[in-house]
This record gives structure tokens, sequence and C-alpha cells, in this order.
């Protein structure tokens, strides 16, 4: 199979293939490995070496009629989320040489389907970044401009659909780490509701912020691994045993059943001028073809920024505690007749990055005495009022419609030595994470340098349905 074939190839697309005999699962698997091993992008931090195996079972499995729609689909893996025999680094130094003992939840559900999979994808270390800059095995490069950021801190997953390497990934959202990258590459990514998809064998950054989602060239592709993935599981304490809906049917719902509100405060300013005017264009496109559209507002959502950047340290500082070198594939240190206190000041100097550590220094003083109260507890009292302002605003309509970034792809090292104007990426992102809620990205054209501005979708939780029905809606409209 060429390499030309493989261009925005979806599921569908793909099952047509494997009917009518014009490849298989492994001569897929071998073209989308074939283009990982020249790619230039810097997407991919480890391939699995038994992709062409999995790939010959699943051809014998849709041979014998015993297949389902995702058998054979080749899969890319956020590097955060673990695969048994594969390794799991997370994009930092200090989990280097370690090798995962055992699979996600949403990695079982996904081999147990037939998916195959490529191998892990590059991510910001411990998913802390919104550019992909800070990952050990160095940035990940934009597929519609190598001289500018992926997004992060899925930016390799984006990077590896938009690039032809994967047809679908798995990324990883805590305060817009699956939708920004999405915007920025030009692909649909969902963030699903908080306890949607088991956490289980993600590696944890911010436990009541994370949550596994889907990213893929289309709103129907994004339904199909969210279908597979989503429901409860017992090894997560997290996960929600609230029924799990039919996305696929979803997308054929009638759209124009449902309301679609405008929050003000998303439109207020800092938005960069292309991508307002994109967004309203599609407001109006959605006003002509016959849906009702409401200005709404969500007063709190100028405090989400603040709250997620102390909450999420916070959170951080306890989750990171568990990395000393002694155990996940550890770091080897020349010295060996040392302290315990020098051996942990040692390594976590080493094993750690500019960002990780100063998300681990900012957590610790949250959290410290005559501290705590001043600036934790009072993120946590804002996180309640955003939870409220959702809970208001959804009573009267179905889905948001927003922003996903105040700008297209920024250049790399732009805003790397300025953390402030770094975490501003997040602004549109960030009260999803906090509200528990779900979003969905999904491209709608390209500014004047070329390059992807994506559109925001929020609904309430565990309303993905109703993402998938606009969402889809808004896909065909654009086409």
């Amino acid at each position: 199979m060429a390499i030309s074939d493989l261009k925005k190839l979806n599921i569908d697309q793909i099952q047509t293939g494997f009917k009518t005999g014009n490849f298989s699962s492994e001569e897929l698997t071998q073209a989308y490995l074939n283009n990982i091993k020249i790619d230039k992008h810097n997407a991919f931090i480890s391939i699995n070496e038994q992709a062409l195996a999995e790939a010959k079972q699943a051809d014998k499995q849709i041979k014998a009629g015993q297949g389902t729609p995702l058998t054979g689909i080749p899969l890319a893996v956020k590097d955060i989320i673990v695969v048994k025999d594969l390794k799991a680094t997370a994009g930092s130094k200090i989990l280097e040489n370690y090798v995962a003992t055992y699979d996600a939840t949403v990695i079982q559900k996904l081999k147990q389907a037939g998916m195959v999979i490529l191998g892990k994808t590059n991510c910001d270390e411990f998913a802390m970044g919104s550019s992909n800059e800070n990952s050990y095995f160095g940035p990940v490069l934009n597929p519609h401009d190598k001289e500018r950021v992926p997004g992060g801190s899925s930016g390799g997953s984006a990077a590896a659909i938009a690039a032809d390497l994967a047809p679908i990934a798995l990324g990883t959202d805590t305060g817009g780490s699956i939708r920004q990258p999405a915007a920025f590459c030009g692909i649909v990514g969902l963030k699903p509701s908080y306890g949607r998809v088991s956490r289980y064998g993600s590696m944890a950054m911010a436990s009541s912020l994370d949550q596994i989602g889907p990213m893929a060239n289309t709103v129907r592709d994004i339904a199909h691994l969210i279908s597979a993935i989503a429901g409860f599981d017992k090894n997560d304490a997290t996960s929600s045993k609230a029924k799990v809906g039919d996305y696929l049917a979803a997308l054929d719902q009638d759209a124009k059943k449902l309301t679609i509100g405008i929050p003000k405060e998303y439109f207020s300013g800092g938005i960069d001028p292309e991508i307002k005017t994109a967004i309203e264009g599609q407001i109006r496109l959605l006003e002509k073809a016959g849906l009702k559209i409401v200005e709404v507002s969500l007063p709190y959502t100028d405090y989400a920024l603040a709250a997620y950047y102390l909450l999420m340290p916070a959170e951080v500082s306890s989750n990171l505690a568990r990395y000393d070198s002694l155990r996940y594939g550890g770091l080897c240190l020349e010295k060996k007749d040392i302290s315990l206190d020098e051996w942990y000041k040692e390594v976590r100097s080493i094993g750690f990055s500019p960002e990780s550590k100063r998300r681990i220094m900012l957590g610790t003083y949250i959290l410290s005495a005559g501290y705590y109260d001043a600036y934790y507890k009072q993120a946590q009292r804002v996180r309640t009022l955003i939870k409220q302002d959702f809970a208001k605003v959804f009573s009267q309509v179905d889905v948001l419609l927003t922003p996903v970034t105040p700008s297209t792809a920024f250049k790399l090292g732009e805003k790397s030595q300025d953390p402030l104007s770094m975490y501003l990426s997040d602004v549109f992102t960030v009260s999803a994470n906090i509200g528990g809620i779900c979003g969905l990205s999904l491209p709608i054209g390209k500014d004047k340098n070329n390059l992807p501005i994506g559109l925001q979708l929020l609904a309430d939780a565990y309303a993905e349905e109703k993402l998938l029905t606009v969402g889809n809606f808004i896909e065909n409209l654009n086409k």
C-alpha cells in the first residue's frame, strides 16, 4: 500500500478496504509503520514490535467473520497510558526505562475489540504542557508547519493523525490536552465527562481532572472509539456507573432539536480576530440551517484559569511523589554510597524537567501549612461556583459553542520562557475539566497562515451524545 493511500483515512474507509480485499490489516499496519520510520515530526517515542503480529491475528478474525468495527484498525497511544510490555515513559527521563507490566483498562477494551497498537506517542512530561516542548524526548513538530507546536500535552497523538502516521489515537485531557492539540493540528478530539472512561492505567497528573479520550479525523471515528472505551470500571474509584449512551446512533439524531448556547465570556477579548470571525461564521451557518442559538453567561469563567493553576499543581505535587527511581525503571546513578535524602535530591534533579519541578514546587507551596486555606481551599470553592454555572446554563441549553484556543498554533520556543503566557493557552478549555463536563474540538477552517482553526462544543456531564450530534452536523456543514 502506497503512502499516498493513507491520507486522512477513517474507520469506515478502512473497514471497506478490509471487506473488498483492497488491503489487509497487516498491509495497512505495515504502511503506517513505514510512515512512522521516516517521520520528521517526532510524534512517536516507541514502536510496538508486535504490531504486525497483532494485525495478522486481526486479519484471521476478520476472515472468520468474528471481527468488530474496530478489528484490525491501527491505533496510536499517548505514552502516559500503559500498554503491557511496552515502554511507558510519560515523556520523562525518570521513567525512561520503565516497561509496563499490565494494560490500562482502555487498552484491554481496545485489544478485545481487535485494534492494532502501532506504538506510544510523544507528550509533554507527565502531561504538563500546552505545546509538547516539555518532553524529555524532544518537541513534537506541527505537521501543518514544522516551525510551530502541535499543542499539548497530547501533541504526539494529534500530530500522528495529522501526519498520517495513524488513523486514530488515544490522548488524555487534564485542562485541554486533547482539545487544544486537536485544534492546532486540524483533527477531532473528545474530552469525555469525568468518570465516563476509566483512568486505570493512565499515569496520574491531577487525579480530579484527568480523563482519557479519543482523537481522530472524523466525528464518526470518535463515536466508534468512545463506544468501545466508555463505561464503569471497578479498578477506578472515580469511574461512573451512569448509563453509556448509543454514540453511533447519536450521529443520526436531529441537531435542530437541540439549543446551542453562546457564552459571552468566551468572546470578550484576548482571542485572535481570525478565530473569532471563523467561529461567528459557524454560528451564522447553524442559524441559517435552522438551529436555535441563544446567548448565555458563565460569570465565573474569568476565575477558571486561576483556580485550575492552583488545583492542578497541588495534585501534581502529590502524584509525582511516587517517582523516586527505586521503582518504575529507575535512573542509574554513578553515586552509590549516598544517603536516602541525597538520592532523592539527585534523582529528582536529573529526572524531572524544569516544568515538572515548577509545578511540584507550586503545588507543595499551595498545600503547605498557612497557605492551604488561602489558595487550595479557595480554588475548590471557585470550582463549586463553576460547576453551578454549568448546571444553570445546561438547564437552558443543550450544547455550548466556544473557541478552543485564543490563537492558532504558535511557534516553537515562542512561549517556552514565559510560563504565564503558555498557561493562557488553556483559557477556553480548563473550565470543562474543573466542571467535570465533556468537550469536543473539531476543525472549521484555516487562518491566513494556513493553520487549522478549531471550534469547541461543551455539554453537561454524560451528555456526549449531544456533542456528537452537533459535531457531526457541523462537520457535514463544512464538507
